[in-house]
């Protein structure tokens, strides 16, 4: 039998870091085992559901290539397939039309708990065989076995064993028509093939209710996964109504698609000392069974680490989409400036996020719009620093445009000039970039552009004394 696994959000808000985890795990699982992997929009909720929630998650799917095999299913586009689910099961006699109103029900519960019990439905409706008839507090009840206990064993949490005796009749139809959460995802995860439900562990009381039904309709039970909670730095669950953030925002705020899939792979699940994968290790690898029990914490600073690897060491071509599309959201016209691919060699060693990236590197598409009054009092109010610019400035404006040769022209105006390199570079740094801090000068030089740093020294010189040759340093 083909392995199938399936994703299966929400669209009540954005995807957040707890469900990619859970996309990424289910996705792991179907490649390792050559299966393939779904993705259900449960939308039933129609008060809370949004298309732009749904966008958001299909958005951050495809961000973080967690494809999918099939196109998406929407639980509101099979309606008529759960009415005709629920109406079998009430031909077979395993679910029933109830007629109680919230007050009853509410009534019902209160004393089941003045007698010391578990609040619960009372099963007032299940024998007697109540006909269809058009009342707002109708609803259909499955019939759960009265005896016995569901037992199955969990991939993550082992054996797991539940009494009949402690579940209720579940409502399988509301009151306004749609189905509920836990009659829905079984017809779902039937019709679809699902073998493996990998799932977050907030879903272990509801797993033995949605075996039961399995029996019921005659259909085989899926392997279960139930993976633990991810905490925040302070031990709290993380949750997207909370302290969460969503996947999109971990983009915006300049981390790579491949860093982000690296670190949650890690967030419950090891492979001895090893840190760094890549999609195919992970592929390899990672096995549902071998993930931790434990509650992961999630570490923003060991996300960072990773990102920050991934700058250093990827093909800086291939960082150039994702850096480009920064660099669009800034309002920024690469066509104004060097190539992305030489920013990101220039900056990678400096930063942790393309974010940071793309705030180093907008001296590099525009004018200075902000001289450090410091840095232009310490290296360009000097007699000396006229001397180093226009020395630079003959050298520069004829001279290959490369960093290499540029470097080569610095290093000439110091052996002419008989001081330092860092007496020569502070200068032409602030020149370049208004301030005294940048990559190394030789590519600050070469990224500005020839004429654009013809013109900065230009613009510096007029900051500087024009005559002598006193340095500061």
């Amino acid at each position: 039998m083909t392995v199938r696994t399936r994703f299966a959000p929400s669209p009540t808000g954005f995807l957040h870091i707890g469900g990619a985890r859970t996309a990424l795990y289910g996705w792991l699982e179907a490649r390792r085992r050559g299966g393939e992997f779904l993705l259900r929009i449960e939308d039933t909720d129609r008060e809370r559901s949004t298309d732009e929630a749904v966008q958001a998650i299909l958005d951050a799917m495809q961000w973080l290539d967690l494809s999918v095999d099939e196109a998406p299913i929407y639980q509101t586009h099979r309606l008529a397939r759960y009415k005709q689910v629920a109406d079998q099961l009430l031909a077979a006699g395993k679910a029933y039309y109830a007629y109680e109103s919230k007050e009853d029900i509410e009534a019902m519960r209160e004393a089941a708990m003045a007698r010391g019990e578990k609040p619960r439905y009372n099963g007032y409706y299940r024998d007697r065989n109540e006909p269809y008839r058009d009342d707002p507090n109708r609803v259909i009840r499955f019939k759960n076995p009265l005896e016995g206990s569901v037992v199955f064993e969990d991939k993550v949490k082992g054996r797991v064993e539940w009494s009949n005796a402690e579940l209720d009749d579940l409502v399988i139809f509301r009151s306004d028509g749609w189905p509920t959460y836990n009659f829905a995802v079984v017809v779902d995860d039937i019709d679809m093939g699902i073998t493996e439900v990998i799932r977050g562990d907030d879903h272990v009381n509801n797993t033995p209710r949605q075996i039961n039904i399995y029996h019921a309709l005659g259909a085989s039970v899926p392997e279960f996964a139930h993976l633990s909670m991810i905490l925040d730095k302070e031990g709290k669950k993380l949750s997207k109504r909370t302290n969460s953030v969503s996947v999109m925002e971990y983009r915006e705020s300049g981390f790579l698609p491949h860093a982000i899939l690296n670190y949650l792979v890690r967030l419950g699940w090891s492979h001895g000392d090893q840190e760094i994968f890549s999609r195919e290790e992970m592929i390899k690898l990672f096995d549902v069974g071998d993930v931790n029990k434990a509650a992961s914490r999630f570490d923003t600073e060991k996300l960072l680490w990773l990102n920050q690897h991934y700058l250093k060491t990827d093909d800086p071509q291939t960082l150039v989409p994702e850096f480009t599309w920064h660099l669009n959201r800034a309002g920024i016209d690469i066509g104004t400036g060097p190539a992305p691919a030489d920013v990101i060699v220039a900056l990678r060693d400096r930063v942790h996020t393309l974010l940071e990236m793309v705030e180093r590197a907008k001296i590099w598409y525009g004018p200075i719009t902000v001289w450090d009054d410091k840095a232009v009092t310490k290296h360009l109010k000097n007699d000396g620093a006229v001397a180093v610019l226009q020395a630079a400035r003959e050298l520069l404006a004829t001279c290959e445009w490369k960093p290499e040769p540029i470097h080569q022209v610095i290093e000439q105006v110091a052996a002419k000039l008989e001081l330092g390199m860092g007496k020569i570079a502070q200068p032409l740094r602030v020149a370049m970039t208004g301030t005294q801090v940048s990559p190394s000068i030789d590519h600050t030089i070469y990224l500005t552009g020839r004429d654009a740093a013809l013109q900065r020294i230009d613009d510096a010189m007029l900051r500087a004394p024009s005559t002598g040759m006193r340095f500061d340093g």
